[in-house]
């Protein structure tokens, strides 16, 4: 892709995201630095939340953008039966969560905000998981071992949870592990394109 000269910033701490990115062969650089801090509203659609985070990441970036730079945020969720799983904040958050993914089929949406000083442009990608029935052994070795404390819905699908325990997905795998990366490039593209 011909960057016309602009620089990339990716503004996250997962480290899933930075290698999805160079798998587009761009040069970036990571700058995680925000002053945005995550909440919404309890009645704010579940389908509108990551694009809210996501805007409010790229909003919050701790300084103004140079005229040649373009930033990329990005927010990941997961949600089963109606209700959002965030990032479990212990071990038990995590057995829990995993309880609740067993056996169903869930939906995993990412947003991914991309400005530069002049205009800003936020996009999603929605994937299905489907989860054979997990046995207590399973969620609990997975949990010891891995310590997914930092993934939304509390599993790596690219991790032994997700070898063992998927069965089916609809929708992009690397949407699943936090950035859809056919859409970053397709819409990448289209933002220089415009600059």
């Amino acid at each position: 892709m011909d960057l016309k000269g602009k620089k990339i910033i990716l503004s996250s701490t997962s480290p899933r995201r930075e290698t999805l990115l160079k798998g587009l062969d761009i040069d970036f650089k990571v700058d995680c630095r925000t002053h945005f801090k995550e909440s919404y509203g309890k009645d704010t659609p579940i389908e509108e939340i990551p694009a809210l985070m996501s805007e409010g990441k790229s909003k919050g970036f701790h300084r103004d953008l140079k005229e040649n730079e373009i930033l990329i945020t990005a927010d990941t969720m997961v949600y089963v039966d109606g209700k959002v799983l965030g990032k479990p904040h212990d071990h038990k958050a995590s057995i829990d969560m995993l309880r609740e993914l067993s056996g169903k089929r869930h939906k995993v949406i990412t947003a991914v905000t991309i400005r530069d000083n002049h205009r800003s442009e936020t996009f999603t990608d929605t994937s299905c998981v489907f989860f054979k029935d997990l046995s207590e052994e399973e969620i609990d070795y997975y949990v010891s071992k891995y310590k997914p404390y930092d993934k939304a819905g509390s599993y790596g699908i690219q991790e032994w949870i997700g070898y063992i325990g998927i069965t089916k997905i609809e929708g992009s795998f690397c949407n699943i592990m936090g950035l859809p990366v056919h859409k970053v490039y397709r819409e990448l593209q289209k933002f220089i394109e415009k600059t």
